[in-house]
This record gives C-alpha cells, sequence and structure tokens, in this order.
C-alpha cells in the first residue's frame, strides 16, 4: 500500500515550480533573453571568489570527505558561534548551534523539536507556502494570520485572536518572502512582549522560530533587528544560499538562543531528530568552506539596484506597491482581483509572475527580481503592455 498523503500532495505542486517549467519550455521557443522570468528565488549574483578558492583548496584534501559529526563540524560550529557572538553581542557557544541542510532542514530540525502532534504553530500572512508541509508532516497544524497589507508587518489584533494555549511555537520569515518587508524593532519587541504574556497565562513556553535566508539583503536606510534578542525562546534557522549565492549546496544551521534554559538539549535533540527525517550529516567540504567566510558575502548591491528600478516603473505606471526593505522579492498589487488571471494574462507578454494565493493573500503577485540589471530594465516595456490592458 502507497502512502496517500503523498500521493495526494501531486496534484498539489508548488505553484512557483511549475510557472518555471513553464519558462523553461519558453525560453526554447524563443530565446532566454526574451523571457522575463520572475518566478523563482534563485540567487543571480557569483559566489565570492574567497569561497570558491578555499573550495578548490579543500577538495585537495581527501580527508575532508568523510562523514560530518551528527551536529556538524565541531570547528564549525564554533566558528558560526564566534560570528553570532561578535555580531549580535550574545554569548553564543559552538553547544548552541547545529549544522542542517539548509534553512528548510533547519527549520525541520527546530519544528520537531518543540512541538508534539496536535500542537499549532502560527505564521503570519504571507508566507512562503512550504512552511504547509514543513509544519503540517510533523504532525503539528499550520494555523496562518491574516496579513496587514498597510505595510506587512505583524497584524497583531488577528494574531491576539488566534493564539490559543494550543500554539507551541510562532514561525516568522524576516526579511520576508515574499513581500520584501523587513519587521522591525517595534514589530519584535510587541510579538516578543504579547508571547511573553500569553506564556504566563497558558503556563508553558512559546517558542519564535525564525526563517533567515535572506538575513544580510537588507536595503538602505534599513535595520533588521536580531530577533533573538528580544525572546529567549527563540531558535533561529539559517541558510548561506542567499547571502553566498549557495543555494545549491544546502548549508545553513540551528542556532538556539543562549537565553532558552534547553539551548543545548535542544541541539542534541536535532542530532537524534536527524536520524529519524534524514537531514543528517550536512556535506563536510561545504561546512569547512562557509566556516571560512563567515563575515563576506557575495555582492548584493544589485538587488536593491533591481528593486529600486522595479519599484519606480511599476509605481509610475500605476501599480500599488509597498517598498520592499531587503530581500529580492516585490509583492505589488495585481490590477485585478482574480491574480491567477492577471499572471496569466501576463504570460502574453512572456512576464513570469507568481500569483499571490499560494502566499496566502489574495490579490497581489510576486516579482523574484533575482535577475540581471540589463534585463530586468528590458522587462518594462512589457510591464507597461500589461497595464495598458487594465487602463480604462
Amino acid at each position: 500500500m502507497i502512502a496517500e498523503e503523498f500521493k495526494r500532495m501531486l496534484g498539489q505542486k508548488s505553484v512557483i515550480r511549475e510557472i518555471a517549467e513553464y519558462g523553461a519550455v519558453r525560453a526554447k521557443e524563443i530565446g532566454s533573453e526574451n523571457v522575463f522570468d520572475y518566478s523563482l528565488g534563485n540567487p543571480s549574483v557569483p559566489v565570492p571568489q574567497a569561497f570558491t578558492e578555499k573550495l578548490m583548496e579543500l577538495a585537495k584534501n581527501p580527508a575532508v570527505h568523510g562523514y560530518s559529526p551528527s551536529l556538524g563540524i565541531d570547528s564549525v560550529r564554533e566558528k558560526i558561534a564566534d560570528s553570532l557572538k561578535q555580531r549580535f553581542g550574545m554569548p553564543y557557544r559552538k553547544e548552541h548551534i547545529f549544522m542542517a541542510t539548509g534553512a528548510a532542514g533547519a527549520i525541520a530540525h527546530a519544528l520537531r523539536a518543540v512541538t508534539v502532534p496536535g500542537d499549532e504553530v502560527l505564521t503570519f500572512a504571507p508566507y512562503f507556502p512550504e512552511y504547509v508541509p514543513y509544519v503540517n508532516q510533523t504532525g503539528a497544524v499550520l494555523k496562518v494570520v491574516p496579513a496587514d497589507t498597510e505595510n506587512f508587518q505583524i497584524h497583531f489584533d488577528a494574531f491576539r485572536r488566534m493564539i490559543s494555549p494550543k500554539t507551541a511555537a510562532v514561525l516568522i520569515n524576516t526579511p520576508n518572502n515574499p513581500s520584501g518587508a523587513v519587521y522591525s524593532e517595534a514589530t519584535i519587541r510587541e510579538l516578543a512582549q504579547i508571547l511573553q504574556e500569553k506564556e504566563r497565562e497558558f503556563g508553558h513556553e512559546i517558542y519564535i522560530i525564525t526563517d533567515e535566508p535572506y538575513r544580510e539583503i537588507v536595503f538602505k536606510g534599513v535595520e533588521a533587528p536580531c530577533v533573538a534578542k528580544y525572546h529567549p525562546y527563540t531558535i533561529t534557522c539559517y541558510s548561506f544560499s542567499k547571502s553566498l549565492s549557495l543555494p545549491g549546496e544546502r548549508i545553513g544551521y540551528v542556532a538556539v538562543n543562549p537565553d532558552c534554559p534547553d539551548a543545548e538539549l535542544i541541539v542534541n535533540m536535532c542530532g537524534q531528530i536527524s536520524r529519524g527525517i534524514g537531514h543528517n550529516c550536512p556535506p563536510s567540504i561545504i561546512q569547512l568552506a562557509v566556516a571560512e567566510v563567515l563575515d563576506i558575502t557575495a555582492d548584493l548591491s544589485v538587488y536593491e539596484t533591481n528593486m529600486n528600478i522595479l519599484y519606480d516603473a511599476l509605481t509610475d505606471m500605476g501599480f500599488s506597491i509597498t517598498k520592499p526593505g531587503g530581500t529580492f522579492y516585490m509583492f505589488p498589487k495585481a490590477l485585478e482581483e482574480d491574480a491567477v488571471a492577471f499572471c496569466k494574462k501576463a504570460l502574453e507578454y512572456d512576464l513570469l509572475l507568481v500569483p499571490s494565493d499560494t502566499f496566502g493573500v489574495p490579490g497581489y503577485f510576486r516579482i523574484a527580481y533575482c535577475i540581471p540589471t540589463e534585463k530586468v530594465k528590458r522587462s518594462l516595456a512589457a510591464f507597461r503592455k500589461l497595464a495598458n490592458e487594465y487602463q480604462l
């Protein structure tokens, strides 16, 4: 007998992936330079040369290809802890760090460490759609708090209504995919205050699981608070995919707030969790390579350049957009209520946009502007033609 749950999921494929696959087919027909593919959040800037050089150096040593320890290579964990300590002024040690296969692997471990079947995990729309299987396949249940579409911070009135004694964790993503919003210090403080009030009321801790693959992509004049500073029960899930342009290498980590009473226990539990879900022993050579470039990034400035070009041009065309504070995503309001229909219309101009329904907010669309700047500029004519379709 096959597993019916996964069979059912075959009919619920990622909209983002389906659009990207369409784009690949269309590119063969008319040339990739003529397809403006804003569907997939695949970093477009080169990997730092320092990483490449370190990787090449390591590859000459056959000893680096052995299995990593279950919690990750000790020297790597130590360097990550030291980096976090220096950057955020918090007393991280290697005992607070678990190496994981990207942010997805980190979240998989964090959820299983602090929830049991039947618990509820709250997240805030708009949200990364993979959170649904990430949470629900643990036996916990994902509950989505409606969006604050004024600025895509947290809708606190709705959050207060939805939090309950069943709430074990709150899963947040800042800087945010798909909106590009960066939660302000005031937002994080209010979230932490509410959780601490509810912990006293419910008689149990409530964890923040913070998904931070875009932590380094923050634009001028925007501050990205360290979430863990504001709530002791915080588990940070980080990925080097975006900061170093390494999505295919699948490397990241879990960092448990040192002020959490069970911090070291949770990290050790992650080692046991990995035995059951197969996210164990991330690639040794990639761990060692990223450990040498923790305090540098790829040249991320192109994303802000692209954002400004699109924001200025699209708002001039009549699109309503909350200006992103970071990431390489933008979340304009569609020019009709049906975002799916709008994005289908965009395909007529070879614009590949992602409708917002899958992110839990109707009536918007996502632009992943991690493409060459010259292509962004050439796409503006297509956006103009699309906008003209809706002129009265």
